[in-house]
């Protein structure tokens, strides 16, 4: 098996791994690339300064996974720069969703769910994506995320609902001035990050009952609204991202309880795709 290299990419990061025999060699980090929200010269120059300043010059395989790929057109241009950038005898560029479905299944068939700064979902036959239940954004969607637990938690603050001592707590690690809260909310550079940044502070408030209720109702707010929206009777559910992973303790009991298996769980999907890409 020669040399393959696995790029997976979020909003934030982006996860590279240099695969040889089968066994990673290297892994580091750079920028995260969001074809939907970013311009290409930008993708395109976080690409080749990666590859430049690793000294990557050949591989058999690149496989670049990053959210908005959502037509060949997009693919076909991040293919030609690639190519352009290294020796490369296959190129494969798939959108987030994959990444997600490769990772937690490999190659069986099963329902992803990806639980980070947002949510999504999708069933996977083994080979391809479909999608059942749109995510919808942290706006309208995106349940059982870090930002939309964000939103429910200062939707409550600024209406004096929440109680001591986690509004004083609360207000001691951040600004809490309304002020403050909508300046993050609406003129942040990402307002979804900024509502997924509280969700550390909350789980660390899980044992109260306040953010304990706050917390499951985000996550059976997922479940209903999209999990069971597949065929959970007969596949399996892996899931995926940096809260569902950190909080199996809590989502575990809800899930069985929803009559749902789990597969596993997979702080990012770079983990199972070196699989995938090694066999």
């Amino acid at each position: 098996m020669g040399v393959k290299i696995i790029v997976e990419s979020g909003a934030t990061k982006s996860e590279w791994c240099v695969v040889e025999g089968g066994r990673p060699v290297r892994r580091f980090l750079r920028a995260g690339t969001n074809v939907s929200t970013m311009r290409m010269e930008a993708i395109k120059e976080i690409l080749r300064e990666a590859v430049e300043s690793e000294g990557l010059k050949k591989a058999d395989g690149f496989y670049l996974y990053t959210a908005g790929v959502v037509t060949e057109a997009i693919g076909a241009e991040l293919k030609a720069h690639i190519r352009s950038l290294l020796e490369v005898a296959d190129v494969d560029i798939q959108n987030d969703l994959m990444a997600a479905a490769r990772g937690v299944c490999g190659r069986e068939s099963g329902i992803v769910g990806i639980i980070g700064t947002g949510s999504n979902t999708c069933f996977y036959d083994g080979a391809n994506v479909s999608q059942k239940v749109y995510a919808g954004g942290y706006v309208i969607g995106d349940d059982g995320g870090a930002a939309v637990l964000g939103k429910l938690f200062l939707s409550d603050y600024i209406k004096g609902l929440v109680p001591e001592p986690i509004a004083s707590a609360f207000s001691k690690e951040f600004d809490a001035s309304y002020a403050g809260i909508v300046e993050g909310v609406y003129r942040s550079a990402s307002p979804s990050g900024y509502l997924g940044s509280l969700a550390p502070f909350l789980l660390s408030q899980a044992e109260h009952p306040y953010a304990k209720d706050l917390i499951e109702g985000n996550f059976q707010a997922f479940i209903d609204r999209s999990l069971l929206r597949y065929d959970v009777a007969h596949y399996p559910v892996g899931i995926t991202g940096g809260l569902g992973y950190a909080c199996q303790g809590i989502l575990r009991p809800l899930l069985e309880k929803a009559g749902i298996r789990v597969s596993r769980f997979l702080e990012s999907p770079i983990e199972g795709l070196i699989d995938y890409h090694s066999k």
